[in-house]
């Protein structure tokens, strides 16, 4: 168990987060499977996906580093209660709007900006709150992958099962159910037994306390190298799943099941990524890892993105997400496992930022992109992008063993001296 890949589950901590987050991440898929079909259904704009996914995450964006400055600053196990039960009244009402007012798209984007607002301080807190849960900290790396197989298996279940909710009982269903799944997560975070907090003497401000965050990045190369690269993807990739209602329904001229199928596949390869990385042994180079899983992400791409059969397709975005979960957790693990506790919540932020805030905008370029050039191209450009940045990786990767040879700390040197 010590060394196994759920060795994490040891800390009865984090079973319980692990189990609530599970069963309400599956309920947050399904109602973001739903806003995206019932959007494109009412209005048949590309433009309009890339809006409702912008106004999800842009929010989560623009308020992401004072979440961060929160989560250290106050009592993160606190915050999390809020945020979450916040998460379940929006949910209600979203359920409530499409109830009554089915024809509410701005509704319904605006009810998705209130959760980006929310996800705004969730997220850091969330993150942050993860190595408090786990009593051996050498365990933490494996928690983290652990982490992200649960997001990316609720990606599998979720979709598929808003797929089969749409057709069989509706919209509201979907947001429904998703609203019943935060009493799982509030119900696990009440049963943490967790040390009494002691509450810190502050002598800086907010906005001190930020300033401060921001600077240790960017006086810190490596973290800074993290979030510029996961920057780039984020930006230029990532957005190719804001299309994917539109090859279900214009390519493969399929339902609401197919959009499921397609989500589905992304969960799947997402699954198996993230499995890997918590059966992957310690010592495991992370720098080349995440190197190769980005070329793997833009030959998925640039294989799915003409190509006419359907299942080959599936296995094309089961490929290229398998590539892709690693931009995500290998840059979460690097940043909790080197940033100072104290400083984690405001680094976590801007890692959030790095991928709401420009996920968003790539969704926006990618919806006007596509009207131009249409939307296979785009996601072929998407793949091309993607090998592109993996050779940044590997010239990051080189200039660092060639300033390792260099260092006279470096092992080489020091055996060749000692010869």
């Amino acid at each position: 168990m010590n060394s196994g890949t759920f060795r994490a589950f040891r800390s009865r901590n984090y079973r319980l987060f692990f189990a609530g987050q599970s069963l309400s991440l599956l309920g947050t898929w399904m109602q973001k499977t739903a806003v995206s079909w019932v959007v494109y259904s009412l209005t048949h704009s590309k433009f309009m996906l890339g809006v409702s996914v912008f106004a999800t995450l842009f929010p989560a964006a623009i308020f992401s580093f004072l979440g961060g400055g929160v989560a250290d600053r106050y009592h993160r196990y606190r915050v999390l209660l809020l945020t979450q039960a916040l998460s379940m009244v929006q949910a209600l009402l979203l359920t409530l709007l499409v109830f009554f007012r089915p024809n509410a798209v701005w509704g319904i984007i605006a009810l998705s900006v209130v959760l980006g607002i929310i996800n705004a301080f969730d997220v850091p807190t969330r993150q942050s709150l993860v190595p408090e849960l786990v009593e051996d900290k050498q365990d933490l790396p494996n928690a983290l992958a652990l982490n992200s197989s649960m997001v990316t298996l609720a990606q599998l279940l979720g979709p598929a099962f808003a797929g089969f909710a749409l057709e069989k009982l509706g919209s509201v269903a979907c947001f429904g159910l998703n609203a019943v799944s935060f009493v799982a997560v509030i119900g696990s975070l009440l049963s943490l037994k967790l040390p009494v907090y002691e509450a810190k003497l502050r002598t800086k401000s907010m906005l001190e306390e930020l300033r401060e965050g921001l600077r240790y990045v960017a006086n810190t190369p490596a973290i800074r190298h993290i979030i510029v690269m996961l920057s780039l993807i984020s930006l230029f990739v990532l957005p190719f799943t804001t299309l994917l209602p539109v090859y279900a329904k214009d390519i493969f001229h399929g339902t609401a099941t197919t959009f499921g199928m397609l989500e589905g596949a992304v969960g799947l390869g997402a699954f198996i990524g993230a499995f890997f990385l918590a059966s992957r042994k310690p010592g495991t180079n992370l720098k080349k890892l995440l190197t190769a899983n980005t070329f793997i992400l833009g030959a998925g791409l640039v294989l799915y993105s003409h190509m006419p059969w359907y299942v080959v397709a599936l296995l094309s975005l089961v490929f290229g997400a398998f590539g892709m979960v690693t931009q995500l957790t290998i840059s979460n693990t690097l940043l909790q496992t080197t940033v100072p506790l104290a400083l984690r919540g405001r680094v976590l932020s801007l890692y959030v930022l790095s991928y709401a805030g420009l996920l968003p905008l790539g969704s926006l370029l990618v919806g006007a992109l596509s009207q131009r050039i249409g939307v296979q191209n785009t996601v072929l450009v998407e793949g091309i992008v993607a090998l592109l940045i993996g050779m940044l990786h590997v010239q990051a990767l080189r200039k660092e063993k060639l300033a390792q040879q260099l260092s006279p700390t470096s092992p080489a040197l020091v055996v060749e001296v000692a010869g």
